[in-house]
């Protein structure tokens, strides 16, 4: 019996040693990408991404990418939506060169969102009381594909500066106002 214990015991213990060797390869890797996509956001994005948090919520016809800061601090809130409002005027006309400068011309759904036909992806802005958000929508599958491939990579892109949106049964319609950006 006490053999028993102390094998389990011995078991256990080189368990609990190992997974930390184990996930601090894949840690340091996820890491690295992050650093990197930091250090090139800094040079598109005017805001801090320490003090914002992405938000990515995928919705049944397209999604929602918020940016809010993280405390109340009127300054990032006018970068974030000078830069939104900008951004959601670039992709507009079909130019998704922001996200490659930061996450490489490789970036999934990038390459089928470029093949958009005018009509087919609406994109719209709004300000938000802490940052601003670009509504995302279309009625043609691959679009949305695009966009949910799109949003997964730039979800683990940021890392902890970026998390998902929750829109129950994706079937979540987000208003527009007059005051959106096309």
């Amino acid at each position: 019996m006490k053999r028993r214990l102390a094998t389990a015991i011995v078991v256990w213990a080189a368990f609990l040693f190992a997974v930390p060797v184990l996930s601090s390869s894949a840690v340091a890797e996820v890491t690295q990408r992050q650093m990197d996509v930091a250090q090139q956001g800094a040079e598109v994005m005017p805001f801090s991404l320490p003090a914002t948090t992405h938000i990515f919520t995928k919705t049944a016809d397209g999604g929602i990418q918020q940016v809010v800061t993280k405390h109340h601090d009127p300054k990032q809130i006018d970068l974030i939506r000078g830069h939104l409002a900008g951004i959601a005027q670039q992709f507009s006309a079909g130019d998704f060169e922001a996200p490659e400068q930061i996450h490489g011309n490789d970036m999934p759904g990038l390459a089928v969102l470029r093949t958009a036909r005018p009509g087919e992806l609406k994109i719209h802005y709004r300000d938000l009381p802490n940052g601003g958000e670009i509504v995302y929508r279309s009625d043609e599958p691959r679009l949305v594909a695009a966009l949910h491939s799109w949003f997964d990579a730039q979800l683990s892109d940021h890392g902890h500066d970026a998390m998902g949106g929750h829109d129950p049964g994706m079937m979540h319609h987000h208003s527009m106002d007059a005051s959106t950006a096309e």
